[in-house]
């Protein structure tokens, strides 16, 4: 992997004033981020998520810490480092009084291309993010994909080194998500930096070179989706439903099931990893029945990142 990009140390934001106590929203979190990679930052709302996002990107000021980006002190030198980022946000912030293509062209006249440059790259970009033929819409006729594709062409117009996306897939249908992916997995190949923020797991253990794990302003965990999920010791998860004393159900499997070796309850349910699923169940029941609980239902699952989260929490990750 080649050298880091991004670079954060101590990396924290308190949010005071007024009579409600201090947030820790962010809390003293190092951050590398490496040139090319695809970095994904998880964790249930409250997490710390969008603030480290805004920190990274100039919106938020941290309370303390350092930020690098391509070498330059993102606090001491926020205007050229806006210059080596391109920001999509959660929310559409695209310019309604303007057409697709001069979304584009008033963007790279903003960073100072010339007219003609500015036309010639806005005309590429909308053929790369698949709107030509919407290129003098306006863009209150987009659908919520298409506005999110123009989101991301207009953030790389300017050959940003990294591309950040707020939960970028957030409320689109399944084949705009797709869509959007493949245009972010062409960038991908071209070398572009992304780092970017996701409920959904599947995405972030699909398209993810590297994973951190976030919740109450703290990195639980980073390393690649592959080894996060064998960090679990577990080859399946069973998610039992029974009635009864839940955690002392959890309890009871664990101790007389071969091959449990940790149960947590979540959300009603009892996550139980196992090394093997194999002939199993039967024995789950027998050992439920034995401790006096009615199982409702069983289901086994592999190891997700979700199952990660839950592991280290013990709580849903989409909390």
């Amino acid at each position: 992997m080649a050298d880091a990009i991004i670079r954060a140390q101590g990396l924290t934001k308190i949010y005071s004033g007024g009579p409600s106590p201090d947030v820790v929203a962010v809390d003293d979190i190092d951050l590398e981020i490496h040139s090319g990679e695809i970095y994904g930052l998880l964790g249930p709302n409250g997490a710390g998520k969008s603030t480290t996002i805004g920190m990274l990107t100039t919106r938020v000021i941290p309370t303390r810490g350092s930020i690098q980006i391509g070498g330059v002190d993102l606090v001491a030198r926020p205007a050229l480092a806006k210059q080596l980022i391109g920001v999509v946000p959660q929310t559409n912030t695209l310019d309604r009084a303007m057409t697709v293509f001069e979304n584009l062209e008033f963007h790279g006249r903003y960073f100072g291309m010339s007219a003609k440059h500015a036309k010639a790259l806005a005309a590429e970009l909308v053929q790369r993010v698949r709107l030509v033929e919407r290129s003098s819409a306006s863009v209150m006729a987009l659908s919520g994909g298409m506005a999110q594709r123009l989101m991301v062409a207009r953030a790389i117009m300017h050959r940003p080194q990294v591309l950040f996306l707020d939960e970028p897939t957030a409320g689109l249908d399944p084949q705009s998500r797709i869509a959007l992916w493949e245009i972010l997995g062409d960038l991908h190949d071209d070398g572009q930096t992304i780092l970017l923020t996701t409920h959904y797991m599947e995405e972030a253990d699909e398209f993810c070179d590297r994973v951190a794990i976030m919740d109450h302003g703290h990195i639980l965990a980073l390393d690649t989706p592959a080894q996060l999920k064998a960090s679990i010791g577990a080859g399946r998860i069973v998610i039992v439903s029974a009635a009864g004393d839940l955690p002392a159900l959890a309890d009871a499997l664990v101790k007389g099931v071969d091959g449990a070796h940790q149960a947590r309850v979540v959300d009603g349910r009892i996550h139980l990893s196992v090394d093997d699923s194999t002939g199993l169940l039967p024995r789950i029941i027998d050992a439920a029945e034995a401790a006096g609980a009615s199982v409702n239902d069983l289901s086994v699952t592999e190891p997700t990142l979700e199952s990660v989260f839950i592991n280290l929490t013990g709580k849903d990750l989409r909390e």
